[in-house]
């Protein structure tokens, strides 16, 4: 992620640098005091399409979110290089396609910050903005296969964690080893906007309109377009 931050209010002051709390570099997405509710939404982004802007104007309204970051990832650990677009057309795309929403800013935080797992990139971002409450967003098929995420328990107690129903993969994730681990700190759907303001471990499984969208399915309607 070497390329330039499109920050969601990027004439907005930062706030007064004290001790102990750096000034954000102006390339990353402002954090306001006091401490504003962010959703991270991450991902390869390869290529940014529609489902990653639905689900992350649900999240805005469904949790009372102040905004939303899409952080990049220079390269999913879980997924293979071949097919994957070069890190800078990702996150043109990105920035693209999240423009016509201004609360959403692309960051290339990750690779800025050289971490290459969600539970260490998190960590990162707790200590560098400790005002911020920040949210993690994933779809169904993610709480599916968190499990194998390095350190995964790790990201629960770090952030809280906001999962979007998925089509065919909500059911198989709500009796997956994560939903099972952390069921006793799962809130209700209508509490939704309640998240932000919890203390972690908390999560949320947000039901409503169902996007089928996929990057998968663009690549390949690409390649036979």
């Amino acid at each position: 992620m070497n390329a330039p931050v499109v920050a969601a209010h990027p004439r907005l002051p930062y706030p007064k640098r004290k001790r102990g709390f750096p000034r954000p570099r102006a390339a990353e997405p402002e954090v306001r005091r006091p401490g504003p509710s962010i959703g991270i939404l991450g991902g390869s982004f390869n290529p940014a399409h529609g489902g990653h802007l639905d689900i992350s104007r649900q999240a805005l309204k469904r949790l009372g979110l102040d905004r939303l970051w899409w952080m990049v990832s220079p390269q999913n650990p879980l997924k293979k290089r071949a097919g994957m677009a070069e890190f800078r057309q990702r996150l043109a795309g990105a920035r693209r396609l999240a423009s016509v929403e201004r609360r959403i800013a692309v960051t290339d935080i990750e690779a800025r910050l050289g971490t290459r797992f969600t539970a260490d990139t998190l960590a990162r971002l707790v200590r560098r903005f400790p005002r911020a409450k920040f949210v993690w967003i994933m779809g169904a098929d993610n709480l599916l296969q968190i499990g194998l995420w390095r350190r995964w328990t790790r990201i629960f107690h770090l952030v809280s964690i906001a999962v979007f129903a998925r089509p065919s993969y909500s059911s198989r994730a709500l009796a997956a080893k994560a939903a099972r681990r952390f069921a006793g700190v799962r809130l209700r759907d209508s509490d939704s906007r309640l998240l932000a303001s919890r203390r972690p471990p908390a999560w949320v499984f947000v039901r409503g309109r169902l996007n089928p969208l996929s990057a998968t399915a663009i690549r390949s309607s690409t390649k036979k377009g």
